[in-house]
């Protein structure tokens, strides 16, 4: 079953900002009463039980009218998840809403029919129009669904109870056991009956239908790229002899090469020590590169000569021979494309304003501070301003499409790179694309979880969140920026609201014991090991 990631924004009338955030306080203190300060929120689970993660929040914005932001991870398909959601707290959605201002699009009729007085029409179909895709999103864990992850903790928690107890008072049977083996068929024969699913085959976390086309997906994408940088070469090729062509392609890159080095460097201040050296990490690639573009020619040579053929009548020789020669320059003026973009940018990113130091509201800060680090995960979201301009906001759209490609391809082993505290995260654009949303359920402290972006993650961090108005200085759209530690956390603590209702299906796992739970789990799933396979599965133990 699919993982999906959805996000409601809705402007809030700003007389009733305040009513609605105590709405959502008061859902929120609707939990339990604290333990070890987690509410219980039993009656959540059951009524909406396939919700990983949800959080309703309230920005306020100097800019804007505040915006209420309802964030949902579950699984499944959208339609089921917004019935559930209102079976168990549509009479609370139904408040809400009549604090938020009506569309002036075709969604102002739904929206005058849910939150009439005395209405009663359903509320689910309204949230399910004006729910957001996410541009960027990462799924941790992938590919378990809650069932399955609170199933495997139960195992867990089973197993630990079986070691401890299995001959009362006396010596653990387990501790005298020879080897991996043995400790693995005493478990799964005394767990078996308690778990009859032991017994099955473990689904598929990410079936290969979707990791085909997860691939797909990206490769079309560079190939768009490709195509798109090798505009200039495809449009003058065909009017141009090829000697010519090298000629002005040559000039045309001293004429852009020539002032992108000479403010290549970051400005006084701007720059961090360590950063990725570009230049290298092409020539680290250059074999996957020169793979690639082989891959592309020979997928687009063909294409191309039967389009020429159908346009122009010619033989296929001659229609082979022009595509060729064609799609070759239009790769051979990519250099030139690039560098362009690059000096334009480079002019830009010199030209930007950060905040050193943005404002905060100490009170805000302080009920932050409430809430966060109760249990093992935190929440936080943030709302930021997009810069304006063409390249920036291309720049911007197409690096949220390609990076959420690549993580689809990249991250499948539950973690993001090196980095394992993200259960759910994901950016959307709101606003009419005016503003960047970024949401994330993570483990750890705040402090902890963006120094380990900062870490291990700048580039993708810059390349993602760069285009924030008052974000750290950056270079070539990946350097800098988010290395900037400090500043960084100022301006993303700045652009924070307080998580006014979040929940969590599981409260008190990691991102690392659920893969943990699971690795144990497929373990036992299998009726014998062998010894090496045993050695490393007992290790989990």
């Amino acid at each position: 079953m699919r993982q999906t990631t959805l996000s409601v924004a809705l402007e809030v009338k700003p007389e009733s900002q305040e009513l609605l955030a105590a709405l959502i306080d008061r859902l929120h203190d609707n939990g339990a009463a604290p333990a070890q300060g987690a509410r219980d929120f039993g009656w959540f689970m059951q009524g909406v039980p396939s919700v990983h993660f949800l959080s309703m929040n309230v920005f306020p914005g100097a800019d804007y009218d505040p915006l209420f932001v309802l964030e949902a991870n579950f699984d499944g398909a959208p339609g089921v998840f917004w019935g559930q959601l209102e079976a168990a707290i549509g009479g609370d959605l139904r408040a809400m809403l009549r604090c938020c201002k009506r569309p002036l699009n075709q969604d102002g009729p739904l929206f005058d029919a849910v939150t009439a007085a005395g209405a009663r029409a359903p509320v689910a179909p309204y949230l399910e129009r004006r729910a957001l895709r996410p541009s960027v999103f990462h799924h941790g864990n992938r590919g378990m669904t809650r069932d399955r992850i609170l199933a495997e903790r139960d195992l867990f928690s089973a197993i630990r109870t079986e070691i401890a107890t299995a001959n009362g008072p006396g010596p653990s049977p387990y501790r005298a056991a020879a080897d991996a083996r043995q400790i693995h068929d005493r478990l799964r024969a005394a767990l078996l009956p308690a778990f009859p699913w032991l017994a099955r085959k473990p689904p598929s976390r990410i079936p290969f239908l979707q990791r085909l086309g997860d691939i797909a997906r990206l490769l079309a994408f560079v190939f768009a790229v490709v195509v798109a940088l090798s505009l200039p070469g495809l449009i003058l090729a065909p009017i141009m002899p090829t000697g010519r062509y090298f000629i002005l392609m040559a000039i045309l890159l001293l004429l852009v090469g020539v002032p992108l080095y000479r403010i290549r460097e970051p400005l006084p201040g701007t720059g961090v020590a360590g950063q990725t050296n570009l230049f290298g990490v092409l020539l680290k690639n250059l074999l996957p590169v020169a793979l690639f573009v082989g891959l592309y020619f020979a997928v687009v040579a063909p294409l191309a000569t039967v389009v020429t053929t159908a346009l122009t009548g010619a033989s296929v020789p001659v229609a082979w021979a022009a595509a060729a020669r064609t799609i070759l320059l239009g790769l051979a003026s990519i250099p030139f494309t690039v560098t362009g973009i690059l000096a334009w940018l480079r002019w830009l990113e010199r030209r930007d304003s950060s905040q050193d130091a943005p404002p905060v509201d100490e009170e805000v800060m302080r009920q932050m501070a409430q809430r966060e680090d109760w249990i093992p995960q935190n929440h936080m979201g943030s709302v930021v301003l997009i810069k304006p301009g063409v390249l920036r906001t291309i720049i911007i759209r197409g690096g949220h499409l390609g990076l959420g490609l690549f993580l689809r391809v990249k991250a499948t082993d539950g973690y993001l790179g090196s980095m394992r505290t993200v259960h759910f995260a994901h950016w959307a654009f709101v606003n009419n694309g005016s503003r960047l949303m970024f949401f994330s359920n993570f483990d750890q402290s705040w402090e902890s979880y963006l120094d380990d972006f900062i870490e291990k993650a700048h580039a993708g961090l810059t390349l993602a969140w760069g285009c924030g108005v008052g974000f750290p200085a950056t270079r070539f759209l990946i350097q800098d920026g988010a290395s900037h530690g400090r500043k960084f956390k100022a301006w993303a603590r700045h652009s924070m609201a307080i998580s006014r209702f979040w929940y969590s299906a599981y409260a008190n796992l990691t991102v690392d014991q659920v893969e943990r739970n699971n690795r144990i789990a497929n373990g036992l799933r299998r009726k014998s090991l062998t010894q090496k396979e045993a050695a490393a599965w007992i290790n989990d133990l």
